[in-house]
């Protein structure tokens, strides 16, 4: 029995001519789709707004009691106070004129050690990033299509939110659970709503519930999340459809990798890499979700605008919206 030979690159994967949206917006680009967020799409946004409800979609950094849910090389947030009221109580500080006292603290972290937005550059394959640029230009920082120019530009347009554990009547998806973009129009038909052109588009699959109600141990055990699966016609449909931004709670937004043959970050080469479509991994989506089921409105106003941090391959944001 003789069958086609398995993928093992990311390019044997994609075939010839994959879609691409490179020189699209200019040979100098560096915020991609997000070119499709115009003032059209703010308004679009604001328009559905029906109850005035804020949420925010930012997982806690430090959370008591938990680690930060985290890529598996990555490690968690350490906060370390650097100022506070027992610094004067022990002599160690200088006290001011006037008597005031304070508090101050510092951070160490991965940039993408929280809720957080993909620089366009933050990933590649064969030796080119988004618009083409030469992966070389990552070197020590990102001098292309770093988290700058979305920082500077910021995100704001219509969202859309789609469940799709509650489409599966789940808590939360199962490891390694996959589903297309059949599957999301499939839930958006269910919850009476629609995906439109230069949605932002919310995925929820319960993956950020489990993190908190399960043992650490357990959340990454044999790891390979839940997510939208790699195939052309997924690609040509977020190219197609115009998708800006592809928000989640997962921490990558796509099945870590095909079980058969082991390549990961597929999506992120295809419409990120290929698409310019911005990434923002580890929203907190479950009050939004159980706030639009309530009352059956799944679209809002969505806005975003992570840290400027410069050269920067991604950076923590709190995502707000406003439904």
């Amino acid at each position: 029995m003789t069958g086609k030979s398995m993928p093992r690159t990311i390019a044997e994967l994609f075939g010839e001519n994959p879609p691409s949206n490179w020189g699209k917006w200019g040979p100098d680009d560096e915020v991609g789709s997000l070119n499709y967020l115009t003032a059209a799409q703010v308004f679009r946004g604001a328009a559905s707004i029906r109850t005035g409800e804020v949420f925010t979609l930012q997982v806690q950094i430090g959370k008591e009691g938990s680690p930060d849910p985290v890529w598996p090389n990555r490690t968690s947030a350490v906060r370390t106070p650097k100022m506070d009221e027992g610094y004067f109580l022990r002599g160690e500080a200088f006290e001011p004129i006037g008597g005031h006292h304070y508090a101050d603290d510092k951070i160490d972290m991965f940039l993408q050690g929280s809720t957080q937005y993909d620089a366009l550059g933050h990933l590649w394959y064969d030796g080119k990033i988004w618009n083409g640029y030469d992966a070389s230009t990552t070197i020590g920082s990102l001098k292309k299509a770093s988290v700058l120019p979305i920082a500077e530009r910021g995100v704001v347009g219509r969202g859309v939110l789609i469940d799709m554990a509650r489409f599966r009547g789940k808590k939360w998806l199962d490891m390694a659970e996959t589903f297309t973009h059949q599957d999301l129009m499939a839930a958006a038909e269910a919850q009476g709503c629609q995906i439109a052109k230069r949605d932002i588009l919310l995925i929820r699959t319960g993956w950020m519930a489990r993190f908190y109600e399960v043992s650490v141990e357990e959340f990454y055990a044999d790891w390979n999340e839940p997510g939208l699966v790699y195939s052309r016609e997924l690609v040509e449909w977020f190219q197609e459809t115009e998708i800006p931004n592809l928000v989640t709670d997962t921490i990558a937004n796509e099945q870590s990798q095909d079980p058969e043959t082991g390549i990961g970050m597929r999506l992120h080469c295809a419409l990120m890499r290929n698409l310019g479509i911005a990434m923002t991994e580890v929203c907190w989506l479950d009050d939004l979700a159980d706030a639009c089921a309530g009352d059956g409105h799944w679209t809002f106003l969505y806005a975003a605008a992570p840290l400027k941090v410069v050269g920067a391959s991604g950076s923590p944001v709190n995502p707000i919206v406003v439904r």
